[in-house]
């Protein structure tokens, strides 16, 4: 059984510490720095199995952009995928910011991630347009730096 929570600053060590596992030794522990826990977890989630996690989602409302929200980043360990458990952190994050006034919700991946292209259109995402399209799919060029290209999500929320 799973139990789905809002995520604390005391979770940092427990998820930074399977962050490159579940990507199959990536290096992407960069990518999530603690102060996401601390100033972003009144937004975020984590969904656990007999107190480990198994799936967690870091987002917040923009302070810049008045009725959005930004998911940052998700993760699910490869033994729990296809299970639905993504979804229902996303949906879970949608109703918690509609609470707080967001009808929108953007978020990006990499042009490689195929799997997570299709889970976010499934998810009713659109794919944000480019002048840069590789395999069908508008990319972002340089869109994190030189050479770090990435596609972008919005979606509407009722």
């Amino acid at each position: 059984m799973f139990q789905l929570r809002q995520l604390l600053p005391s979770d940092y060590p427990a998820v930074i510490s399977v962050l490159n596992l579940w990507w199959g030794g990536r290096h992407m522990t960069d990518m999530l720095p603690k102060l996401f826990f601390h100033h972003f977890h009144n937004t975020s989630l984590i969904m656990e199995k007999e107190g480990q996690p198994v799936a967690f989602l870091v987002g917040f409302v923009s302070p810049a952009r008045s009725g959005e929200a930004y998911v940052h980043f998700v993760g699910v360990h490869p033994d729990y995928r296809r299970q639905g458990l993504a979804g229902q952190l996303y949906q879970r994050f949608f109703d918690a910011v509609s609470k707080e006034g967001c009808r929108r919700v953007r978020c990006l991946t990499s042009p490689s991630n195929r799997r997570s292209i299709r889970f976010h259109t499934r998810l009713g995402f659109q794919l944000i347009p480019s002048e840069t399209l590789r395999e069908g799919v508008p990319v972002h060029k340089d869109y994190d730096g030189p050479g770090r290209d990435r596609v972008l999500f919005v979606k509407e929320l009722d």
